[in-house]
């Protein structure tokens, strides 16, 4: 049976963002073919898919490696939340349906449920689970893709904490959806945009860890990657 090449671009995918694959480290076809357990060819469509987005650069006469970005990159991508999470939220207050609202709603009430009992690792699991919910709501496919990119991206150069008082950060959520579904998309998009400003100090960038990001440049289960 051919396993789909999108399947095997997010277990990649996953696996960079991981850390399993660091920064700078070269990604060839017969290594990646076995580790996923497929053939070549699904391998060498997801790399070039993961191209495209950013994750792997192809060197000349060195082939496929694992991108490196920069500071100034890694910056860029907490702008581009900046400005793209607004906009999915407004765009949901005018196209979401009843099921995104009732998901909305529940994971709100999950979360704060969480964030009473301090089980930190649930929140996060929510948290990234209610912002994909919001951008699908926005019913827009083009966005909600740019909007998972760069959740996989900030994943990948940062190590993001739990806010100090998590209910306060629940509670921004449920106002959120709370204009979302009076069809409000100017406060839908004055909220979201405070509530990511405000977690931008969360946010620590990786490499001052790891020493992974250059300020001077620019078998694994594949059945579970299809869920």
């Amino acid at each position: 049976m051919r396993i789909p090449a999108h399947s095997v671009c997010t277990a990649i995918r996953d696996d960079i963002v991981s850390g399993l694959f660091e920064r700078g480290s070269r990604l060839t076809e017969e290594q990646l073919a076995r580790r996923y357990g497929v053939s070549r060819v699904p391998v060498r469509e997801a790399l070039r898919t993961l191209e495209s987005e950013g994750f792997v650069v192809t060197r000349r006469h060195a082939g496929a490696h694992v991108a490196e970005p920069t500071e100034q990159e890694a910056a860029d991508l907490l702008d581009m939340r900046l400005l793209l999470e607004p906009l999915g939220a407004a765009r949901a207050a005018q196209r979401r349906t009843q099921a995104h609202l009732k998901v909305l709603r529940g994971l709100v009430r999950l979360g704060q449920e969480r964030a009473r009992r301090g089980q930190g690792e649930d929140l996060r699991s929510l948290g990234s689970w209610f912002h994909e919910t919001l951008a699908q709501a926005s019913g827009s496919p083009a966005l909600t893709a740019l909007l998972t990119q760069l959740r996989y991206k900030i994943a990948w150069v940062y190590v993001v904490e739990q806010p100090a008082q998590p209910l306060e950060a629940w509670a921004e959520h449920g106002a959120i959806v709370d204009a979302v579904a009076r069809g409000d998309a100017e406060r839908a998009r004055a909220l979201t945009a405070l509530h990511a400003e405000r977690s931008l100090s969360l946010h620590r960038p990786k490499g001052q860890e790891r020493g992974r990001v250059r300020l001077s440049q620019r078998a694994v289960n594949t059945a579970s990657a299809q869920n």
